[in-house]
């Protein structure tokens, strides 16, 4: 299929992109990657009047330490840097991890972090990864900007509090704490698909080699990225060991609510947020350096 007629344009600056957006708002539609919209303008689920095109406009894509020695991340920042880049290795090992996770390298070459953390995919790993890294959007419209931490940022099916007129340009992910170990699982037909079920995953060790600090946060389980606090929450002051992981993953299901599709049923999915809990809680333990 081909889809329906636009205008389009690409502006060379983020200001004149702005007077766009501010304009045209619900009509237009923006193309950063291209790799989720192209499919869904072609199928026709989206006839936006504009197209604005972000790609002429300079200083929007980087990979830079932060000022509070994290990441900072340009919105049009290819996926496939992250997957290369020394300093994500070191500043963000998960991220690290679990990019090589999203779908094939001719996607993840062209896909931008911004587009997909902005396309709101619930079965995306981005988004989830921005709410386990505790990370932070910058962004901007016409005359003002602000910061919206990614746990807030998701609000439904492919739904945020992006406002029409507003871009994403900047993604904030602060330093780890130390003794935090994480880890990425996912399980997939076969790799590059979707997953059925994917989990980000850490751990947090006070001096006594007990947890102080986990978090659990789930893709294609609900809407969007699904945080499991109650079941984290089974860990503090705890060994990491396997009783209490196990009592942790078994409360998982009380916070998750899976739809079922052509390739796994909710209960299947269950019992798989509940393997991903137990494989990913050890493996982040084992790097947070306790000695299970």
């Amino acid at each position: 299929m081909k889809p329906a007629p636009f205008a389009y344009e690409a502006p060379e600056t983020l200001p004149a992109a702005l007077v766009s957006l501010a304009r045209y708002g619900d009509e237009a539609k923006v193309l950063a990657g291209g790799q989720s919209l192209i499919p869904v303008l072609n199928f026709r689920l989206a006839q936006p009047a504009r197209l604005i095109d972000l790609n002429r406009i300079d200083g929007l894509s980087y990979v830079r330490r932060g000022a509070d020695g994290g990441l900072s991340i340009g919105a049009m920042t290819r996926q496939r840097e992250l997957e290369r880049s020394p300093l994500v290795r070191q500043v963000a090992p998960l991220l690290a991890e679990a990019v090589p996770w999203i779908a094939h390298p001719q996607i993840r070459n062209r896909g931008t972090v911004g587009g997909s953390l902005a396309h709101a995919d619930p079965a995306a790993e981005l988004p989830a990864l921005a709410v386990a890294l505790d990370a932070r959007f910058r962004l901007v419209k016409e005359g003002g900007e602000r910061w919206v931490a990614a746990r807030d940022f998701y609000t439904g099916l492919f739904a945020t509090l992006l406002e029409p007129d507003e871009l994403m340009v900047e993604i904030a992910i602060p330093p780890a704490a130390p003794s935090t170990g994480f880890s990425f699982l996912e399980v997939a037909r076969r790799h590059g698909d979707y997953a059925q079920v994917g989990l980000a995953a850490s751990v947090t060790l006070d001096a006594d080699g007990r947890c102080r600090a986990a978090r659990l946060v789930y893709l294609s389980v609900g809407d969007g990225p699904v945080e499991t606090p109650v079941a984290a929450a089974l860990l503090i002051g705890q060994a990491l060991n396997g009783e209490s992981i196990a009592a942790c993953a078994a409360a998982v299901n009380g916070e998750i609510d899976p739809l079922g599709d052509i390739h796994a049923t909710p209960e299947f999915k269950r019992h798989l947020a509940q393997v991903l809990a137990r494989r990913a809680l050890a493996l982040a333990g084992e790097r947070a350096g306790s000695p299970m």
